[in-house]
């Protein structure tokens, strides 16, 4: 470990890659509670394609990406209200439709050296310390969020009609959580890649209910879960040399299987 923490790019990704985890975790309960937990897969795919349109035509990836990502996600909370469209269709289209046309932009693209598998799979290479700043600041909003609105965020999450009776503004906080989703996927896709980051959103949450059925005992369990995780895969992916996106996946699914049987014993 402590040879590890002397390379400076390890280091980066260490610490990236926590933050990401926890502001991941903290925003899983919520969007796997609410059914709501594809967004990050279709949002991840977005960014993909965002990504590649920069490169291509020579923007900034991640000034370019974060926009785009985040004017995706207020399109598919629009989709989901209408009733003519579901939530989990829209996600699909915007998943789809973003994942052909970054692929396609880089196929065409000509005297542009791209390494697709870098924002398929994530690259702790690409981490610099501008994302390390971005992700102090995110985590400090994502957890001053919960500070001082959890009662809300719990009324949102279990009963949306019950919070707008009782004066709650579900919109505002819609729109709050759409763009901490889509800033999280942008540099999450970093370090674990475009077909992995969801999975930060998705497995630490569905692992804490097998162990706890309070709300703040979710939220708490899935945040110190969603950081050992990848702390166990940035480890174990230098060790035996594998990519750290998936080892970290790889790390997340052993424990959700492990929780499961458990709780199966158990009960």
């Amino acid at each position: 470990m402590m040879e590890l923490l002397t390379y400076p790019f390890m280091q980066r990704a260490l610490l990236v890659g926590v933050l990401i985890s926890i502001c991941a975790a903290l925003l899983g309960v919520v969007l796997v509670l609410r059914r709501n937990s594809m967004i990050g897969d279709g949002l991840s795919h977005t960014a993909f394609s965002a990504f590649a349109l920069a490169i291509v035509f020579g923007f900034a990836p991640l000034w370019f990406a974060l926009p785009v990502v985040i004017v995706a996600s207020f399109f598919v909370l629009r989709l989901s209200q209408n009733r003519r469209i579901h939530g989990d269709a829209a996600i699909a289209v915007l998943s789809a439709s973003s994942l052909a046309i970054g692929t396609f932009a880089i196929s065409i693209s000509k005297g542009v050296n791209i390494d697709l598998n870098s924002y398929l799979f994530g690259s702790i290479l690409s981490v610099t310390w501008l994302d390390l700043v971005f992700c102090i600041i995110l985590t400090t909003v994502v957890v001053l969020l919960y500070l001082f609105t959890y009662h809300r965020i719990f009324a949102i999450t279990f009963d949306e009609d019950f919070a707008k009776s009782i004066g709650i503004r579900t919109g505002i906080y819609d729109a709050i959580f759409a763009i901490i989703c889509s800033v999280v996927i942008v540099l999450g896709m970093r370090l674990l890649g475009s077909l992995l980051i969801s999975s930060l959103i998705i497995f630490p949450t569905l692992t804490a209910m097998r162990l706890k059925r309070s709300f703040r005992g979710i939220v708490l369990v899935s945040v110190l879960i969603s950081a050992l995780a990848f702390i166990v895969g940035l480890v174990l992916s230098y060790l035996f040399a594998t990519p750290t996106g998936a080892t970290v996946v790889i790390v997340n699914l052993f424990i959700f299987i492990i929780t499961t049987l458990i709780r199966k014993i158990v009960e």
